[in-house]
């Protein structure tokens, strides 16, 4: 899809669908948004969170970032996006689940097992984001090298979620909330090809039909 054509479904929108949510956005507006659930997914084009959860405005704060990593906290005087984003859903708007979802065919965790020039500048920060990846990389290299390409980037594509709950963790407000139980935080692997959506369950450290995690 171009740009000509975003245009255009901005307007077809606007004279059309728009009217099937129109007294939500208004309450929306109103009242503000409360979203129970932050969802950290990848900016990959093929994974659109509201699309695959059949959700509606006002249900999740979504943030989108290359791999769905999520960077450990760091109480420096950087700037922060993601950090950002996360605080203000957990500290702010007070969601009360964090939904960490990974992919089947992620760009980044393939971008992991390739090396980028130090020099090229047009990468350099992709270079120092992908950093957030090389534990969940370093742990399949060192379980699973016999495994063929494929099979490897698949074990570091969902390896990565559970690496990036524990970063989660790491932020103090989200530790607090998640001992009192009044957040919870989930690792969810979405498979492209199906739709299917798998969940890493704690006890068993496997990852299993989502369904499941209902029980």
């Amino acid at each position: 899809m171009g740009y000509e054509q975003l245009v255009q479904g901005n307007l077809t929108f606007k004279s059309s669908r728009f009217n099937d949510y129109k007294d939500d956005f208004n309450s929306l507006v109103e009242k503000g948004q409360s979203p129970e659930v932050l969802f950290i997914g990848c900016s990959d084009s093929r994974v659109v969170p509201d699309l695959i959860m059949d959700s509606n405005p006002g249900d999740m704060f979504i943030l989108r970032n290359v791999g769905n990593f999520v960077p450990p906290f760091e109480a420096d005087n950087e700037f922060h996006g993601s950090s950002a984003a996360i605080e203000f859903a957990v500290s702010v708007l007070n969601v009360k689940h964090i939904i960490v979802c990974g992919h089947s065919h992620c760009g980044a965790c393939r971008a992991l097992y390739k090396e980028i020039d130090d020099e090229e500048i047009g990468l350099i920060h992709v270079k120092k984001w992908l950093q957030l990846g090389k534990k969940a990389k370093n742990y399949v290299l060192n379980n699973y090298l016999d495994l063929p390409a494929e099979e490897i980037y698949k074990k570091t594509e969902k390896s990565s979620i559970v690496y990036q709950l524990k970063n989660l963790l790491t932020y103090p407000e989200i530790k607090r909330k998640v001992e009192d139980k009044s957040l919870q935080i989930h690792g969810w692997y979405y498979k492209i090809e199906d739709g299917s959506i798998s969940y890493y369950n704690n006890k068993t450290e496997k990852f299993e039909q989502l369904k499941d995690s209902l029980k």
